[in-house]
């Protein structure tokens, strides 16, 4: 099945002038210590298996002695940087635990585990070359999804904050059958949302391991929220599928609970809530999502005949005759945002007016 919906392999787009000038006026352009091909420089490594003893697709990287003590100094500060003010204060108290590579996907990332020395607490962060689609689609996440997301980009090196969440395959497996009726209704709402979300914005392969699941307790009950944690396909495939996370037979037994739980009726409502929110997002944050929509649009991310194959989909998919006229993927998105932000506008003014 992603044979057909999927290019077998992303290559890396070029941050141009004009998007590192956006990057470093919202100061996510920062000078950092350490790059990606610095971590490269591994000597060795071991599997890491899960708690189930099968593989992770992640290795536990090694570094000669001389190299390892400057490497950890400049992972520690670049946590500094990345979640505080990047001040040397608080670096005695960091230390590196691991250094782990992907050995799967496309951005091959390093996860790094930094643990507090003063209260055993520890999180990760990530370091990947920087890939202009990907970065558009952190910056799209930050400014038109419910969720904020920290990130850095310097040269060609990108340095990502960890989001917390179980993992939706393992969630799928593991969690879902035991949730309550109740939890699983909930559950069915929050994946039509997320599905809408990333259809909307066009952010792509949104399989079960490519979004986490987070449970959040309230005082009488659990609240879950549906959460992308890769953004390497934004705007970059030609077929619509890939932007509709209901397409991907890792999530049919999502898509199956949607069908079981909810009516007709109660999906196209929560896709026009979420719509909706979408819509005033892009007027809250007016000024910088042009500015963000304006460097795309100026930007190639994507092959010509993917932009032709996918405007095509989206104009049978909303009769909207504006994206005939798009030549790249970033008037794609702009034409798509701007559907979804003039219908909630025009239903505003016919309230006014009734």
């Amino acid at each position: 099945m992603e044979q057909k919906l999927m290019s077998k392999k992303k290559p890396s787009f070029p941050i141009n002038q004009r998007f590192n000038r956006y990057l470093a006026k919202y100061n996510r352009n920062t000078m950092i210590p350490v790059f990606y091909e610095d971590l490269l420089r591994f000597s060795g490594s071991i599997v890491v298996y899960d708690q189930h003893e099968e593989d992770t697709f992640w290795v536990r990287c090694y570094y000669p002695d001389h190299e390892r003590l400057e490497i950890d100094e400049s992972l520690k500060k670049v946590y500094t940087i990345l979640h505080s003010d990047g001040s040397d204060d608080s670096l005695e108290f960091l230390n590196i635990d691991a250094i782990d590579y992907c050995t799967f996907g496309n951005s091959k990332p390093f996860r790094v585990k930094v643990r507090n020395i003063l209260n055993d607490s520890f999180t990760y962060f990530y370091v990947k070359t920087a890939d202009a689609s990907r970065i558009y689609g952190l910056e799209f996440e930050h400014l038109l999804s419910p969720h904020r997301i920290n990130f850095l980009v310097y040269k060609e090196t990108l340095i990502e904050e960890h989001i917390a969440g179980i993992p939706g395959d393992v969630f799928i497996e593991d969690h879902l059958p035991t949730c309550s009726e109740r939890e699983q209704t909930q559950i069915a709402k929050q994946f039509v949302k997320f599905n809408e979300r990333c259809t909307v914005r066009l952010l792509g392969d949104m399989r079960s391991y490519n979004y986490v699941v987070i449970p959040t307790h309230d005082f009488d009950h659990v609240q879950y929220k549906i959460r992308a944690i890769d953004f390497d396909q934004q705007c970059y495939e030609g077929n619509l599928k890939v932007y509709r996370p209901q397409f991907f037979k890792e999530n049919y037994k999502m898509v199956k609970l949607v069908s079981e739980k909810l009516q007709e009726s109660s999906i196209e409502q929560y896709r026009k809530e979420e719509r909706s929110l979408l819509a005033k997002r892009i007027i809250n944050t007016k000024s910088r999502y042009k500015e963000l929509i304006r460097c795309m649009i100026n930007d190639h991310v994507s092959t010509g005949d993917k932009v032709k194959n996918l405007r095509q989909d989206l104009y049978k998919y909303t009769n909207d005759v504006k994206f005939k006229r798009a030549s790249t993927m970033g008037q794609i998105l702009r034409t798509a945002l701007d559907f979804v932000k003039r219908n909630y506008e025009d239903v505003n003014m016919k309230r006014l007016l009734s």
